[in-house]
């Protein structure tokens, strides 16, 4: 798709007259170069009146934000009516959701910005954008840091006001003679995991026997537990509940590494690897392949598969207040950094917004998943695909690791305030997988995270010797949330994981995802 393209469809509507004329900066910048002109001298000067109309409405929207904020911000008061509390949240709700639209409005023009500059030299054959990106740099829309962008302190006065008290009562009589980043080792196997029997302001490490193998001998899954010295709530982190999708485990280690149990509130629990079976044997599926994403909560007196997954959730999981469930791609595909979750519960709509992907699909809990096995229990859960299977995705992860450790911080766990990146999400409020329908070789054409239009070309099969057998189109405007890698392409294949933004949030949708 061409980028114009997505500028239109990123595009709030009624903005449409403030945002950056791309098309016709590109069409100036095409008709210099055919007039064989070198001052460009019409496109710098559009340039700076575009870039300026940017501005101005930036400035102008921003100018009211912050006098509604410091409104919002005045009135607050913790003894306010309940019902006068539910006006000002409504209220609050409002200027959050005008605030994204304005910090969406400001990157997608720092983006077009740099897309004209970076093809204003490659036109002109000049270091147009050396000498023209020192002056829009100084312009409010295109020189805010992270700290300074209006949604981020609209969200830092709503935690503030809003947050749920955090008991502090402490859980050792003498905080001071628990040692700083104490870590057991894990040397007992257990069937249950009891988690009174560990001590505060410590991490331990424990087996928990899940199964038996043919020896007789325990199935385990490792089990972290940091526990903190102030009470506060339960939430666990599963991984590689899939065998060859890992990227959650270094996320998982380095979370342990930089946690310190002595300020942390609450309990939190990984299991790094959560099928063991699978994991040793390099496969998505259990022993037998069986995916165990698709029979819980299992039965106790099932198959293999099915007895594991029970125990998985009575031994573990249950113990949970919240779950956060780390996945990838499968092989031969590849994702994007996105959440699956049910955005009508608004606990897994906030969870999934602090993760920080690049896109938030809505999706309710697929029949027999973990995810729908938690909230069965009432535990608020939600999904996070990061990357591509059997190998470390480093800046999905990273990226990952920060959403994790908003949301604990938004729990009042963590003493950090939220970290957030550049770019505010794509939600989705369905998708869905367009498949094959005939064999042969397959190359897809978008790349991840980004738009297509109804009708753009998404993807071509050839058959053995070349000859293009299948052109497939894009069903409907879109977002690219994942995709097909391997060529070798049977009938019934996926080939694109489309995520469509198009309003109300249905009680039950799916994506067909196995």
């Amino acid at each position: 798709m061409k980028f114009e393209q997505q500028i239109s469809l990123q595009s709030v509507p009624s903005w449409a007259a403030y945002y950056l004329d791309y098309m016709t900066l590109k069409r100036v910048l095409y008709a210099a170069k055919q007039d064989n002109s070198e001052s460009f001298d019409e496109f710098r000067s559009l340039f700076v009146t575009e870039s300026s109309k940017v501005n101005a409405r930036y400035e102008d929207q921003q100018a009211d934000a912050y006098q509604k904020l410091a409104t919002l911000e005045a009135q607050w008061v913790p003894s306010t009516p309940e019902a006068d509390v539910a006006t000002w949240k409504s209220e609050f709700g409002l200027l959050l959701s005008q605030l994204e639209i304005l910090n969406d409005f400001a990157q997608t023009n720092v983006m077009a910005c740099r897309r004209i500059l970076e093809k204003a030299d490659l036109i002109s054959g000049q270091s147009l954008a050396q000498a023209m990106w020192p002056a829009l740099a100084t312009m409010s829309f295109a020189s805010l840091t992270s700290d300074q962008v209006p949604l981020h302190k609209a969200r830092a006065v709503w935690r503030r006001c809003t947050a749920i008290p955090v008991a502090q009562k402490s859980l050792v009589d003498d905080p001071s003679k628990t040692s700083v980043r104490e870590i057991t080792s894990p040397t007992a196997t257990v069937s249950e995991l009891d988690l009174s029997t560990f001590p505060v302001g410590k991490i331990s490490r424990v087996w928990v026997a899940l199964a038996e193998d043919g020896m007789g001998l325990p199935i385990r899954v490792p089990v972290m537990i940091a526990k903190g010295t102030m009470e506060g709530p339960i939430v666990g982190i599963t991984a590689a509940l899939h065998g060859n999708e890992l990227n959650g485990i270094p996320l998982i280690h380095r979370l342990f590494k930089e946690l310190d149990p002595q300020t942390l509130h609450g309990t939190l629990v990984a299991v790094p690897v959560s099928n063991s079976p699978g994991y040793l044997l390099s496969q998505r599926g259990y022993s037998d392949g069986t995916d165990l994403n698709r029979v819980m909560p299992g039965k106790p007196d099932g198959s293999g598969p099915q007895v594991y997954a029970h125990n998985l959730i009575q031994r573990i999981v249950r113990h949970f207040e919240y779950l956060i469930d780390l996945h990838t791609a499968s092989r031969g595909r590849i994702n994007s950094l996105y959440v699956r979750a049910n955005l009508r519960d608004p606990r897994t709509a906030r969870m999934a917004r602090l993760q920080n992907p690049q896109i938030i699909v809505h999706n309710t809990s697929p029949k027999g998943s973990m995810r729908g096995a938690a909230v069965d229990l009432g535990i608020p859960a939600i999904t996070v695909e990061i990357g591509d299977p059997s190998t470390f995705n480093e800046a999905y992860g990273r990226n990952a690791l920060i959403g994790v450790t908003n949301i604990l911080a938004q729990m009042n766990m963590l003493p950090d305030e939220e970290r957030l990146t550049e770019y505010e999400p794509v939600v989705c409020s369905r998708s869905y997988w367009i498949f094959a329908k005939s064999g042969g070789i397959l190359t897809v054409h978008p790349e991840l995270a980004t738009w297509v239009r109804a009708g753009d070309l998404i993807a071509t099969v050839h058959n053995v010797f070349g000859d293009v057998e299948e052109e497939y189109y894009a069903p409907q405007d879109g977002v690219i949330v994942g995709k097909h890698v391997d060529p070798v392409c049977q009938s019934g294949n996926r080939i694109l994981h489309l995520g469509v933004v198009d309003g109300e949030l249905q009680a039950v949708v799916d994506d067909g995802h196995m």
